[in-house]
């Protein structure tokens, strides 16, 4: 319900917790300017309306995106806070990745910036382990970075049924072995390479792919498989959050697809988590390295190199043709799920939050499986 209003904030109260809204200019996933000056706007007038609330014990940033962090960074410093940087995505290191700015001198001075943001912080929470290496060779005190990698709400996905008339929806033969990607259609998953496997299937009536979900390159793909006669591949419009676990039961397999680059190595793409509490055997197709090992270490799907259609087609047949192969990884990927449960990360979150508070500071190896303490 929504508590308050006035020119610039709205408050609402979610799930108990009391949530300040903001007015900020919106731009589409495409086209630099537009969006620096989306996430301008957001700095800005987060940090306003940060500095209009009561004093918290801590102020939490997420990055990305970086310039919601720097509002987080800027306000804790100015209010002389408790401040923790979660660290999601190597931002700016990981828009030069994908083509979308050069290596320049502004992105020279966003690094600096962010070297001193990690400095700053009370602690730092990385999503993955490559990350706190990445920011341990360049120099941030290892002793205040703990990793709490993504995970699962196992209450929300669970094995069911495909959804009728989703699957009508999106245009779903009843027999066929559907491969899906859900999730963002952006510059760092190269999905054109998902299209040049879908032609070398074409043939095969029994495989289809869909692509569910919203982003920068998804008219260009749309547009390609239209040109492209590529009837094999779905495109399904983005879903609300409830509606997921009925998107997942169109799947026979998950697909988990990144841009060929060294950054994205130390990437674990949530969808992974997501697919385990769905049964989903996984097709992994990115760089080797964290979401890979993930995996390959529960034996829960096929993992094929980055950016290379022939072998990702070959990944999408072999699970097509071999129903008990696809069985044995489902059956492997359910168990794997409640190692990744959401309420787990949690309680390993509020330890790195009350550490902060408290100023002990935080000692990564040091914590309470169970708890999430610091011990």
């Amino acid at each position: 319900m929504f508590d308050g209003y006035d020119n610039a904030y709205k408050t609402e109260t979610m799930d108990g917790l009391r949530v300040v809204r903001v007015r900020t200019y919106i731009s589409p996933n495409s086209g630099v300017v537009r969006r620096i000056f989306d996430f301008l706007s957001f700095m800005f007038s987060g940090y306003f309306a940060a500095a209009r609330e009561p004093g918290p014990d801590v102020v939490i940033s997420t990055s990305p995106q970086f310039f919601a962090a720097v509002a987080a960074w800027w306000y804790a410093r100015r209010r002389r806070l408790r401040y923790v940087f979660e660290l999601g995505d190597l931002w700016p290191a990981s828009i030069a990745a994908v083509g979308a700015m050069k290596a320049n001198l502004p992105l020279r001075l966003l690094e600096k910036l962010e070297l001193r943001m990690y400095r700053d912080a009370d602690a730092v929470v990385a999503l993955t382990s490559s990350f706190k290496y990445n920011l341990v060779s360049r120099g941030i005190d290892a002793d205040k970075i703990a990793v709490v990698i993504n995970g699962v709400d196992i209450w929300r996905y669970a094995p069911k049924p495909r959804d009728a008339a989703l699957a009508a929806e999106a245009g779903l033969a009843e027999n066929a072995c559907v491969i899906g990607y859900v999730g963002t259609h952006g510059m760092a998953h190269a999905l054109g390479n998902v299209l040049d496997a879908a032609r070398l299937l074409k043939d095969r009536t029994d495989i289809q792919f869909l692509l569910a979900g919203a982003g920068a390159e998804r008219a260009a793909l749309i547009a390609r498989a239209e040109t492209d006669g590529l009837d094999n591949v779905r495109f399904l419009e983005p879903q609300p959050k409830e509606r997921m676990p009925d998107v997942w039961s169109l799947c026979d397999a998950a697909l988990v697809h990144l841009k060929d680059t060294e950054v994205f190595a130390g990437v674990i793409p949530s969808k992974i988590f997501e697919a385990m509490g769905m049964g989903l055997p996984i097709i992994f197709a990115g760089p080797a390295g964290e979401g890979s090992r993930i995996v390959a270490d529960a034996d829960v799907g096929l993992i094929v190199p980055a950016e290379q259609p022939d072998a990702l087609a070959a990944a999408c047949a072999a699970l097509a043709d071999d129903t008990g192969k696809r069985r044995a990884f489902a059956e492997r990927s359910l168990a794997a799920a409640p190692r990744y449960s959401r309420q787990t990360q949690a309680r390993h979150m509020m330890g790195v939050l009350d550490a902060a508070v408290s100023g002990r500071g935080w000692q990564a190896a040091a914590v309470d499986p169970e708890s999430g303490k610091p011990t």
